[in-house]
């Protein structure tokens, strides 16, 4: 099989296609934390036009090559890589989750050849003896609740570090100080909408990285975001729109936030 071409993005208003270091500089972490010092939470959630999340199931099958190539450095730039226990199951996460030469680039940069993995699951429902623990490259992070099975604790603790973070449910604040005790600054976040519900609640969320798909699926998927809270509407700020053929890749950052990371159009 031959080798895929790597998807052309343009920046709005611009025919000249964007390099992968103009890419890095268009998503560079210069967007300030909410809470001042302290882990950065960005977001990244790829849905259709008329707002799937996902298509049979997946998120993987509302992206395209410049989604894909956008997911990729996003998770090259972050320190850690923070998801639902649902959708490291749906969405089959196993393995390395770079490719070699993004892991090249972070270990140029000083920093470890893989970004780590954070599992939140207040229940433990993962099986231990699965590809994603069995394959790792780092030993993941497993953020659970209080409440959670011992049996399933103990067994999760030959192959994953257990941090209780809730007692119930796992609470966005304590997780953000057990990511921040790790050394974690750069959280990327890939989902589901449960997890970006609950720290879109707890006022966690200070990047979303918005792929719209340009198709129309119609059907009962969840939306990005869900959970069982009425919030009040929070106005975020456009910082750039770039597009990939029909694609649009669009950041935005909260109300007010800079858009200095807006790439050339010149």
């Amino acid at each position: 099989m031959t080798a895929p071409v790597a998807a052309a993005i343009t920046a709005a208003g611009c025919g000249a296609e964007l390099s992968d270091d103009e890419l890095l500089d268009a998503y560079a972490w210069d967007f300030p934390c909410l809470r001042g010092e302290g882990p950065r939470f960005r977001f990244n959630f790829v849905a259709s036009v008329d707002g799937a999340a996902a298509l049979d199931g997946r998120s993987g099958g509302l992206g395209d090559g410049a989604d894909n190539r956008v997911f990729a450095l996003l998770r090259q730039t972050a320190d850690v890589i923070l998801v639902g226990a649902g959708t490291v199951r749906a969405e089959g996460y196993s393995g390395e989750l770079l490719a070699p030469s993004r892991q090249s680039w972070r270990v140029g940069q000083d920093r470890t050849a893989h970004p780590a993995l954070a599992i939140v699951s207040g229940s433990l429902d993962l099986d231990p003896d699965s590809a994603l623990f069995r394959e790792a490259p780092v030993r993941p992070l497993l953020l659970t609740a209080a409440t959670a099975p011992e049996e399933r604790r103990a067994a999760l603790e030959r192959v994953a570090d257990v941090v209780v973070a809730g007692e119930r449910t796992v609470e966005p604040e304590q997780a953000a100080r057990a990511l921040a005790d790790r050394g974690f600054h750069r959280v990327l976040c890939e989902g589901g909408p449960q997890l970006f519900g609950s720290f879109q609640a707890a006022g966690l969320v200070d990047e979303l990285c918005l792929t719209v798909s340009p198709l129309l699926t119609a059907g009962t998927a969840t939306r990005i975001t869900a959970g069982t809270r009425e919030l009040a509407p929070h106005r975020l700020s456009l910082v750039q729109v770039l597009r990939g053929g029909d694609t649009l890749l669009l950041r935005y950052g909260r109300a007010g936030m800079s858009g200095s990371s807006q790439p050339s159009t010149s």
